[in-house]
């Protein structure tokens, strides 16, 4: 047991335990320098617009909504009654922080913000299968399409 409580080889065990894909080649690319970058955030924090479905309760629920740059009419939808949203309330940035690429845009630091940014559910079914065969992979397409350079991961 570390100080934390938790159980190092229990843990060990665990993650042998997880079923892996078995990738068989792997592919390098050089990077723009981020000045010249176009950059969108995609989140686990179920963020989706208000009025919209938003995110179902549970692990099956693997479909990603789309945030434009725009918009600001977010919610959480990050249902655990264990989640502090204050940081949230107070301030999008906290879990959301475009407003933080808006301005590094203007400073150029980034190149440019994109147009579009993506929220999935964190929580989903132990395989993540879902994630990794369907709606990763087209939210991986979109962002190809609208020319992203650099993504910024975001969780809750």
């Amino acid at each position: 047991m570390t100080i934390f409580g938790k159980d190092e080889e229990a843990i060990k065990r665990f993650e042998a335990s997880m079923p892996l894909p078995d990738i068989k080649s792997r592919h390098f690319n050089q990077p723009k320098s981020l000045h010249l970058s176009k950059v969108a955030i995609v989140t686990t924090a179920a963020l989706h617009r208000e009025g919209s479905h938003g995110f179902e309760l549970g692990d099956s629920d693997f479909h990603y909504e789309i945030l434009p740059a725009h918009a600001r009419d977010i919610s959480l939808g990050h249902h655990s009654v264990n989640f502090d949203r204050g940081g949230f309330a107070a301030d999008i940035n906290v879990v959301y922080p475009i407003d933080r690429l808006h301005e590094f845009s203007d400073d150029r630091v980034i190149g440019e913000v994109a147009e579009n940014h993506y929220s999935f559910a964190g929580n989903q079914s132990s395989t993540v299968s879902e994630i990794r065969l369907d709606s990763g992979p087209n939210c991986a397409q979109e962002l190809l399409k609208e020319g992203v350079d650099v993504v910024l991961l975001t969780g809750t």
